[in-house]
């Protein structure tokens, strides 16, 4: 029997899509849409727009497309906006960011450079490798966030929006862990106040998108919306929170070939990840201190999947490294190697090896729009807080305190899925069919039976 579905508000009217940070992923995903409705390309890699669900048996020809199944906003209903620390318009910085050729720019200048950014919140001890000016002054943070607070009221009020949602696109910063400044609303607001170092610019965008009601979702690894202090104000304000880090490129990879280890039982002595990209992330994370907030988030990846305390024998002495290089020559193609040291039966050594050569920005893109469209349906479907089951997304899964992330995709996917169809009034689907072959016995023995 299908659960009860729940009461979710219309998409109707206009979504605004706030992107702190508009350079290659934001335009690259700006541009996609736009050429999405324009009929000059496909949105591929989007979930939301591409994919299909599979509802009720498998003897029943229900497969939509997610987009027909869910009540999300529609693409020629999405209004852009965001900022950053230089004041490119969107058509300049796709220019500048060399992802999409020229060609296609050039068809969407009309639209691209009507989007302009506004001036940034930034701090250049979080990302010591930008020198960016075009960017906010303020007394103190809270002033800061006050600006960002009625930026979001401008734009909406400007683009006669309805909803709004944030997602972070900008640069990784500097490392930084919980510290009592960021244990409790409270102690967070007073450090707005007091001007408190540990506090950084994603905080900043996390604090005003949620103070008005607006969905935020962190595609960065910093420690944005994954402290005590946001999820206290998402359930306060009753918006939902998604993190952390787009699963783009080799963490991708990782994520779909890990599980498939781990399925036949094969053990893993090793797995040595290099990579190399040119574009201003690249840059980024030449910085010490804001390469290793990218490799803790790209190193628990493998923890969540090969469980050494579970079976010692089989990963119980993975050595896992992690090297990113900037290389300028490459731009926002990534290029990304890893060799697999891997052990079958009798513990006779194997291996594995990938190159992929990925384009960053033409895999993000699409999880920005997926993210914005299904925190927009999270709000409307009046969730708040974390949404774990948007984990397929990112690297870091956002969890509730104490629960380990769930890392294998394919698992994330059918969690996803089967939110989808719990929030639609569907029938969970957990693949384990036996109902079929019941039926089966059923009838064969039926059969047996009158043969007799």
């Amino acid at each position: 029997m299908a659960i009860k579905k729940i009461d979710i508000k219309p998409a109707s009217g206009k979504l605004g899509i706030l992107t702190p940070g508009m350079g290659a992923v934001a335009t690259t995903f700006i541009a996609g849409v736009l050429a999405a409705r324009k009929e000059l390309a496909l949105p591929i890699g989007s979930l939301t727009q591409m994919g299909t669900i599979r509802l009720g048996k498998r003897t029943e020809p229900r497969n939509p497309r997610i987009k027909d199944f869910v009540p999300l906003a529609g693409l020629d209903n999405l209004v852009f906006g965001g900022w950053d620390v230089y004041a490119d318009n969107v058509y300049e910085a796709a220019l500048q960011a060399k992802v999409i050729d020229r060609g296609m720019v050039e068809a969407l200048k009309p639209e691209l450079e009507q989007i302009k950014p506004m001036k940034a919140v930034f701090d250049k001890a979080y990302v010591r490798n930008l020198d960016g000016t075009h960017i906010k002054s303020g007394e103190t943070k809270m002033e800061l966030a006050e600006q960002l607070m009625e930026d979001i009221r401008q734009f909406k009020s400007t683009n006669n929006c309805d909803r709004l949602v944030m997602v972070w696109c900008a640069s990784t910063e500097a490392y930084t862990e919980v510290s009592a400044v960021h244990e409790s609303l409270d102690a967070f607001e007073e450090g707005l106040r007091n001007n408190d170092p540990r506090i950084a610019p994603s905080m900043i965008y996390a604090y005003a998108a949620l103070k008005m009601g607006v969905p935020f979702a962190n595609g960065a690894p910093n420690l944005t919306c994954d402290i005590p202090a946001m999820v206290e104000l998402a359930h306060l304000m009753r918006v939902p929170v998604g993190g952390k880090d787009f699963k783009t490129g080799q963490t991708l990879m990782k994520t779909i070939v890990a599980p498939g280890l781990h399925a036949r039982a094969l053990g893993v002595q090793g797995w040595f990840s290099s990579n190399i990209l040119g574009n201003r992330d690249g840059a980024v994370l030449d910085a010490p201190e804001n390469f290793k907030t990218k490799e803790v988030s790209k190193g628990n990846v493998l923890d969540g999947i090969f469980d050494a305390d579970l079976q010692p024998e089989l990963y119980g002495d993975i050595y896992h490294k992690i090297r990113i290089n900037y290389y300028p020559p490459h731009g926002d193609n990534k290029e990304s190697w890893d060799n697999i040291d891997i052990f079958g039966w009798m513990g006779y050594k194997m291996q594995v090896k990938i190159n992929f050569l990925c384009r960053d920005s033409i895999l993000a893109a699409p999880i920005v729009l997926d993210l914005a469209l299904f925190l927009d349906f999270a709000q409307r479907a009046g969730m708040r807080g974390i949404q774990e089951w948007l984990s397929f997304y990112f690297k870091a899964p956002q969890t509730a305190p104490g629960l380990p992330a769930q890392h294998d995709i394919f698992k994330q996917l059918s969690k996803l899925e089967n939110t989808l169809r719990y929030l639609m009034g569907e029938d969970l689907i957990t693949h384990l069919g036996m109902d079929y072959y019941e039926e089966f016995e059923k009838e064969y023995a039926a059969l047996l039976q009158a043969d007799a």
